[in-house]
């Protein structure tokens, strides 16, 4: 048979060098003498022999070698050529499969590639990546992977014994290489093989795959994410038209992985009530295992529930090779970590929490990656994802990289792998770590190790731009949702809407007022009363952003202690320390975080290899403490005085700030629109106040709502027997006033009660 295609050519297929292999490979048509056909070839390391198969014409026509003993060509005189496949012949095994080649027409459009290349295609992730699609009537799976400056990419899997010659990939125009294989489908395991033009070889998982093997494997899982059956239609619905910033906020961030461990011994339960393997926590605890998603939903959510937090906010679930990370150096950004289960099964753990009235928001890590060889750094053998300077590209600190937002393609990655997680697994909220990291080029940099950008300034002008454009993108698909900024710096307007020039986030953690919390609560309260600053200060601003107060993970590790060991005294003094900072914190203005382990006074730092301290709920402090939380929880949710007016002014206003020599400040919050006000006193010492006398604006009987100091939560029980009738005492600048007890270490919220006033002027009145 005479050579059909010069050898070079043949030659950049065997060394696996061609860019498009399908300029080469599978079906050509021919016209030769009047006649016209088909050039089938096909390059099949490891065959001794191969045939072309047409089932409609019942035909087999054979192969010949041409130019190298693997690479087979077949000359077919047909007027059509339709789903033909390939016998092979390899020893004593025969195989019949599809031929890839055959399928030439890209899912990608050209259109898609257009969004992708200037930044805008909001839903990339359903293009690139793996997909299980039908094409020509034959199933598969679509490929897709975008690398610009690669010599040759291929897909490697178990379907070809990871063996990169055999699924060489085409690359289109803008640097994206795809590949439709057929014959394969959900499950299998791949990875790209990517050659750059030095010859090196790097084994990459699919920054687009939705599922990765469980550590410390690495590959990608071909994985379908519309297979589940959502039941949470009416919570999406309600969200949607629902402003989360005038409803309570009180969050409980937990880190799946240490909440709670299994045995090894004790098999993880399947719906079906089949078992499936378990995955062991590490090699520091041989006889522990993880928790499901599916246990976890039926243990974690009915916790939550109980003690009445409206979410639940996990540390990074995205893929991470590391435990001890806690998931904030991501791998795979699109795929939830396998540790737990499969991408299903978080599914139902998120659709359980809907279903108990929780919403769930993921932390998300935009501002840095590891270095990792299958990750995303030096992707396609060159600076890719990450800036080629490191000066702007690298975290020394960290040991991670920073990402190129200038980058169309790569602020297009993050961009949509943050819309990705509301859109496929209908999140609530997303918490974005390291922000200041993000904002500031001269951050945790030395001198010399950071560049000014192009006004000569400090500031990342392509990162700003970026969050900006993600949380303009997140809200425009899914209002109702949260997009809370960790940020530790005075950056203007970060939670200010983009059309006013803000990053658009709408909420940001409040870091100065948790510093000054900790700071003030871990002196001794005879020191306090120099320090009323720290009480005080964040009133001063707390309009100014919509903050959330957290007391969040980082507080509780590396040598800081846990909440209860940062406070002084003696064991009674540190648990009312601990109640009185929470109920401050949740009569401040400002939505709610509490971490794990907080809930119920754990001792310990947390230790991310190791459960929490479960046994200390056997202690009545211990348990106390835990109704506390709940209870505390649950008058915050009924009362709309505590979250309806968080950002407005209007929403606060001090009684009294300067009474700083017993350390007690008296404040008021104030509904919206129906004029209901609390009033709270903090006495932030051991010095019981027998007849403290604290200004009110209303005339009347006032329920002693709560008392940090009850005894059912471990206090003293001192009081004012369930509340006080005001006195015609102007005080405090206000036309009424009370005379209260106040417990030592605790705070009181009272509020006006109506009916018992109006009842007391009528009898009154009447007489």
């Amino acid at each position: 048979m005479s050579l059909t295609i010069a050898p070079e050519q043949i030659d950049r297929i065997v060394w696996n060098q061609h860019h498009d292999p399908f300029e080469v490979l599978g079906p050509h048509r021919f016209e030769q003498d009047g006649k016209t056909g088909w050039i089938v070839r096909a390059y099949l390391p490891n065959a001794e022999a191969a045939w072309v198969v047409c089932p409609e014409q019942r035909t087999e026509y054979p192969m010949h070698s041409v130019h190298h003993p693997h690479f087979f060509e077949a000359k077919i005189e047909a007027k059509e050529l339709a789903n033909y496949q390939l016998r092979t012949k390899e020893g004593e095994h025969e195989r019949v499969l599809y031929d890839p080649y055959a399928f030439r027409s890209p899912l990608l459009t050209d259109f898609d590639l257009y969004l992708f290349g200037e930044g805008n295609h909001h839903r990339i992730y359903e293009k690139l990546g793996a997909h299980s699609v039908e094409i020509e009537g034959v199933k598969g799976v679509y490929f897709a992977v975008w690398a610009p400056n690669a010599r040759n990419v291929s897909v490697l899997g178990d379907f070809n014994y990871w063996d990169g010659r055999k699924h060489q990939m085409r690359k289109g125009s803008t640097g994206v290489w795809d590949l439709f294989i057929p014959g394969i489908g959900v499950g299998e395991h791949y990875k790209y093989e990517i050659k750059n033009y030095d010859g090196h070889i790097y084994e990459k998982s699919d920054p687009y795959g939705f599922q990765q093997e469980v550590r410390p494997k690495t590959a990608s899982i071909v994985t379908d994410l519309d297979a589940y059956k959502w039941n949470d239609a009416e919570w999406m619905e309600q969200r949607r038209h629902t402003d989360p910033l005038a409803h309570p906020i009180s969050v409980y961030e937990v880190h799946l992985g240490s909440w709670l461990n299994a045995s090894a011994a004790e098999p993880a339960q399947l719906p079906n009530g089949e078992t499936e393997p378990v995955v062991l926590v590490s090699e520091l605890r041989p006889g522990a295992r993880f928790l499901t998603y599916r246990e976890l939903a039926h243990r974690l959510i009915p916790y939550v529930k109980e003690l009445g937090f409206t979410h639940v906010e996990l540390l990074p679930i995205a893929e991470h090779p590391f435990d001890g990370s806690w998931g904030y150096q991501v791998t795979g950004y699109f795929a939830c970590t396998s540790r737990f289960g499969t991408p299903e099964d978080f599914m139902y753990f998120v659709d359980e929490c809907h279903r108990n009235g929780i919403g769930v928001i993921v932390d998300w890590v935009p501002g840095h990656f590891p270095k990792d060889g299958h990750g995303l750094a030096f992707f396609d053998g060159t600076h890719l994802y990450e800036h080629a300077d490191p000066r702007k590209g690298e975290h020394k600190e960290w040991g991670t990289l920073v990402f190129n937002y200038n980058r169309n393609e790569v602020r297009n990655f993050l961009v949509a792998n943050a819309l990705f997680w509301f859109d496929k697994y209908h999140i609530d909220g997303m918490r974005v770590d390291a922000v200041a990291s993000m904002l500031y080029l001269d951050y945790c940099r030395k001198d010399g190790e950071w560049v000014t950008n192009q006004y000569g300034g400090r500031e990342n002008i392509e990162a700003a731009d970026f969050l900006r454009q993600t949380n303009h993108v997140i809200f425009s698909y899914f209002p109702g949702v949260l997009s809370i900024a960790e940020e530790s710096t005075d950056w203007p307007m970060v939670s200010w809407p983009t059309y006013v020039g803000g990053l658009g986030f709408n909420l940001k953690w409040n870091m100065g007022w948790m510093h000054d919390m900790l700071d003030y609560f871990h002196m001794d309260p005879w020191f306090r009363q120099f320090h009323q600053n720290n009480i005080t200060f964040s009133m001063w601003y707390h309009h100014s952003e919509n903050y959330m107060l957290a007391l969040s993970h980082d507080e509780v590790v590396h040598g800081k202690s846990n909440i209860i060991g940062k406070m002084p005294g003696d064991e009674w003094q540190k648990f009312a320390n601990v109640r009185c900072l929470f109920t401050y914190m949740f009569t401040h203005p400002g939505k709610k975080t509490l971490f794990m382990s907080m809930e119920f006074g754990q001792w310990s730092e947390w230790n991310v290899w190791a459960d929490l301290e479960w046994h200390l709920l056997q202690y009545e402090p211990h348990q106390k403490l835990k109704q506390f939380i709940t209870d505390l929880n649950q008058l915050y949710r009924s009362e709309p005085s505590l979250y309806s007016q968080d950002f407005a002014q209007e929403g606060f206003q001090w009684i009294d700030c300067s009474d700083n020599r017993h350390s007690v400040v008296a404040f008021i919050r104030r509904s919206k629109d129906s004029g209901e006000f609390v009033v709270a006193v903090c006495n932030f010492t051991p010095q019981p106040h027998s007849h403290y006398r604290v200004g009110v604006p209303e005339m009347g009987f006032y329920t002693e709502l709560f008392n940090s100091d009850a005894r059912e939560y471990g206090g003293s029980n001192m009081g004012n027997l369930g509340g006080k009738w005001t006195d015609e005492w102007s005080y405090h600048n206000q036309p009424y006033s009370l005379d209260l007890c106040l417990p030592p270490l605790g705070v009181l919220i009272l509020k006006i009660n109506h009916e018992k006033t109006q009842a007391a002027l009528q009898h009154n009145w009447n007489e």
